[in-house]
């Protein structure tokens, strides 16, 4: 096995890193006895895209998961740290929690019996809003944020499940904004998804870094070269190589990375 990369290798090597809004610690997690991830120590910088790429079942999906405790919903467990502005998360109420660190799944899963409308407030329902011009602001808000609101501001009343896969999925990320989450964590989000849609939600990303940190779990390299700032390379479990993109795909300092994005294996 070749050495692997720490974050800190980039992370604290420059004075001007923007500020840090996550990082994980000697992260270990559990399925059963199937141990997921090992001892992964990285940095998530405020207003930048991480890429988390590698090929199946080496651990994406189990760490982002872990970096809003959904990984605890399935079962599993965690061992090591993972802190959010520097507290440890792992202290924190899951619900209070996932506004802060939302989640973009990789299916789009608006609520059915709900409108457009519905869909884009209902978490804060859920939480007790009830200022109806407040909330009507806060749909247009958020739809403009997701790039939908001229697509679907004629059509508010209709079910969530009514438009296209593409705007299901801005949608669902509006859906996230309402809630004033600090970190978005994005499972694949265009995956299932034409390339016109995907391309919309690659220019959603950009737009929304501005004012979120993001995660993003891909299986597509050039989708990852395209929307992140840095990428990570995870295989079996374990931080093989964190650097700044165009570093990951042009001058890898890993052989195993350098493998992995040439297509040699993967």
């Amino acid at each position: 096995m070749n050495e692997i990369v720490s974050s800190t290798t980039i992370a604290d090597a420059k004075h001007d890193e923007p500020a840090l809004r996550m990082r994980t610690l000697n992260l270990n997690a559990f399925f059963g006895a199937n141990h997921a991830l090992k001892d992964i120590s990285l940095d998530i910088r405020n207003n930048k895209v991480l890429a988390i790429i590698g090929p199946s079942g080496c651990g994406k999906s189990t760490f982002l998961r872990s970096l809003n405790r959904m990984h605890e919903e399935v079962g599993g467990t965690i061992k090591g740290s993972i802190l959010l502005d520097g507290e440890d998360i792992m202290k924190k109420d899951p619900v209070h929690l996932r506004k802060k660190v939302g989640m973009v799944f990789q299916k789009a899963n608006p609520f059915p019996t709900m409108s457009i409308a519905e869909n884009v407030v209902a978490g804060l329902k859920l939480n007790g809003h009830r200022n109806k011009s407040r909330l009507k602001e806060i749909v247009e808000e958020c739809l403009k944020r997701a790039a939908l609101w001229d697509e679907v501001k004629d059509s508010l009343h209709k079910p969530g499940n009514s438009i296209s896969g593409g705007q299901q999925q801005r949608l669902c990320i509006a859906r996230t904004l309402a809630v004033e989450p600090e970190v978005i964590l994005m499972d694949e989000p265009a995956s299932a998804l034409d390339p016109i849609s995907t391309a919309k939600i690659e220019e959603l990303i950009f737009e929304l870094k501005k004012k979120y940190t993001i995660v993003i779990v891909t299986h597509n390299m050039q989708q990852a070269s395209r929307v992140s700032d840095l990428t990570a390379f995870f295989y079996m479990g374990q931080l093989i190589e964190i650097d700044k993109t165009t570093n990951i795909f042009t001058a890898p300092k890993n052989k195993q990375t350098e493998d992995y994005v040439t297509g040699r294996f993967g």
